[in-house]
């Protein structure tokens, strides 16, 4: 068990057709690392709706070919997903795209919805048939439904949100606007820009903005709905105010990639302030501070500048790994993470090393990393975690669905350190959180238990297909 990447949405509306199929490929690519399950791009031709959506990365399923293809248009919204609910079928792959009696409609979401599955059996019981897994699909019929009884879609969306909880950050393409929302706690990020030809963009990260060279403008309130349409850009701030705002933390610990600013916060100086905390928190007497590539080098340099040991680079990334690398069967002697990584032996052999990390789960992929820094010659190793330890499963996106192989739930930090083989090991503490983004106004619910929302009922990630089984089975 390990972590992995949240989903990707982006959208673009420009004032005349152009090329929004490749605009909007280049920024998924920057938001690449939130999601290497699958991607999807719909493009919106003056009404007329072309998809191309599969399993695999950008660059497996967009070839040169298919984008060349794909045909211009003055509207396109894309996706790239990690599926935290629902199987990695092409049913799953998102944008999700529906037709009704009032027109057409796409949608690409990232975040879980809490009450998901209690969704999913009242709208079951009154007829509804799904064709996927994952809860995006849930909030597409909510929102249709509440078309076929409202005046426009933004209407739709504003009323089919009182019915949704938990995480969502939503792009939805009709045939004449392009809409974002961001759910009222903001779990999940949301921004948009504006590029000189005129083309407004939006997307999970800023990052992704500066890919296609958008000026960002600024992110989504908690509970916004943007309308970019014939009337120009119309905000919606019905839901705003409505909840606390609860930014997910992990977001600036792992998630995003460290050049994106979320809601005014550098993720690179929020990672380098974790590493500075630590230093302060759990000093250690060593020679070297490394990081683990890639969202543990920030923290590793804030510890290093913080505590005045030189930083260097101890371990590097086989950057050509991607989702379709096979990994070793259980008959192959092969180290999945000596695939992955591999130690630099002459920054160090014979030292005493801070290693930083941005977590543990399990403890297994932890261990395995100290195994190589011993094996390179690594005198002594010190551990330093730039996150609370895990101890509660989150319902809102990170892929934590259970106590039960959760290594901080039945191990001290003591323990944590005998059995990945470090001589010492230190988390972030839980009540510093707050200083990496210099005030209040995050979730932290998957280290201290304070869930925004209700509890589900139902937590497994599989839940929906597990329910299609023992339906199956009874028939």
């Amino acid at each position: 068990m390990s972590l992995h990447e949240e989903c990707g949405v982006f959208g673009v509306i420009s004032p005349q057709r152009a090329d929004v199929a490749h605009m909007a490929y280049y920024g998924l690519y920057a938001l690449q690392h939130r999601g290497q399950e699958s991607c999807g791009i719909v493009i919106n031709d003056d009404g007329v709706f072309s998809s191309h959506k599969d399993p695999g990365l950008l660059s497996e399923v967009f070839s040169a070919d298919i984008l060349s293809r794909m045909p211009q248009g003055n509207m396109a919204v894309g996706h790239v997903r990690y599926g935290t609910t629902g199987g990695s079928s092409r049913s799953n792959c998102q944008p999700v795209e529906v037709n009704h009696q009032k027109g057409k409609m796409a949608l690409a979401h990232n975040g879980n919805l809490s009450n998901a599955a209690e969704l999913r059996d009242t709208l079951e019981m009154l007829g509804a048939i799904f064709h996927s897994t994952s809860d995006t699909e849930i909030i597409a019929y909510i929102v249709t439904r509440e078309r076929l009884r409202s005046p426009s879609i933004e209407d739709a969306l504003s009323a089919a949100m009182n019915f949704l909880d938990g995480a969502y950050s939503l792009v939805l393409m009709s045939a004449q606007k392009l809409i974002c929302a961001r759910d009222p706690h903001g779990f999940r990020p949301l921004c948009y820009g504006r590029t000189p030809e005129g083309m407004y963009v939006a997307a999970s990260e800023s990052c992704a903005l500066k890919a296609i060279g958008a000026e960002f403008v600024r992110d989504l309130e908690p509970g916004e709905i943007l309308v970019f349409g014939p009337e120009g850009i119309v905000s919606r701030r019905e839901h705003c105010g409505r909840q606390k705002k609860k930014l997910c933390i992990f977001e600036y610990i792992y998630f995003a990639r460290p050049d994106s600013v979320i809601d005014g916060v550098s993720v690179h100086g929020a990672r380098m302030q974790a590493g500075r905390i630590l230093a302060r928190r759990h000093p250690a007497e060593a020679d070297i501070v490394v990081g683990v590539p890639d969202s543990g080098l920030d923290a590793a340099l804030g510890f290093a500048m913080e505590s005045g040991i030189p930083y260097g680079i101890g371990l590097i990334k086989n950057k050509y790994i991607g989702r379709t690398f096979i990994s070793p069967g259980q008959n192959t002697r092969v180290d999945q993470v000596r695939i992955k990584l591999s130690a630099v032996e002459e920054s160090v052999r014979g030292k005493r090393v801070v290693l930083i990390d941005d977590s543990i789960v399990r403890g297994t992929t932890s261990g395995r990393i100290v195994k190589l820094l011993r094996e390179a010659g690594a005198k002594e190793i010190h551990m330093r975690i730039s996150s609370p330890p895990f101890l509660h499963p989150c319902y809102y996106g990170t892929d934590i669905d259970s106590r039960d192989h959760l290594i901080a739930c039945h191990h001290t930090a003591e323990e944590t350190a005998e059995i990945i083989g470090a001589d010492s090991l230190g988390y972030l503490p839980a009540a510093e959180l707050g200083a990496l983004i210099g005030g209040e106004g995050y979730c932290s619910a998957c280290f201290d238990g304070k869930y925004p929302t209700p509890v589900p009922s139902d937590t497994r990630k599989d839940r929906f297909e597990q329910k299609l089984s023992e339906k199956r089975r009874k028939s």
